[in-house]
């Protein structure tokens, strides 16, 4: 897929259920299967401590960038498509999930609807997301500064980069 009318996105992949490299591999490889849209730079994975709720194992994170001519909806669509597929269940906020695939930023638009929220309500509170982002578009600008300086200044405690790059997805 290329061609002018191609938008830029950064999505926040985690889970913490079952086998969650697995999920979101098989959700990235479904995402660039789609003909609307394909998948550019992936982050490394992350380890993660949970966040908002305690009780429950820590995630696995990662940050993925896509270029789509989907609009904001269309690709929510299709990354709720890969959720359902891979049999994501919303159980309860914040809770354990085999898969979650959030939009953090789509070009430089700004979405307030019900439903989606784009850039992402809370990305710049958490540091799961600031962190993997950090490494594939350090220089993205968010609310008038860099991911990377956002990252640098939050919070990283328990955050752990595992090792095997960022071809992860592909294997």
């Amino acid at each position: 897929m290329s061609g002018r009318s191609e938008r830029r996105a950064f999505l926040s992949l985690g889970g913490n259920l079952g086998d969650p490299e697995r999920a979101m591999a098989t959700a990235l490889r479904m995402l660039d299967a789609d003909p609307q849209a394909r998948v550019g730079k992936v982050s490394s994975l992350y380890r993660t401590p949970p966040w908002g709720k305690l009780d429950q194992p820590d995630f696995l994170n990662a940050a993925a960038e896509i270029f789509t001519r989907r609009d904001p909806h269309g690709l929510l669509d299709l990354c709720l498509a890969a959720e359902r597929a891979l049999k994501r269940v919303r159980e309860e906020r914040w809770g354990p999930r085999i898969v979650d695939i959030d939009i953090l930023t789509y070009d430089d638009l700004a979405v307030h609807e019900a439903g989606l929220e784009v850039p992402h309500p809370r990305m710049l509170d958490r540091a799961f997301v600031l962190i993997p982002l950090a490494e594939i578009a350090p220089n993205l600008i968010v609310s008038g500064k860099t991911v990377a300086e956002r990252a640098e200044a939050i919070d990283a405690s328990g955050i752990e980069r595992l090792a095997g790059g960022q071809d992860w997805w592909r294997r």
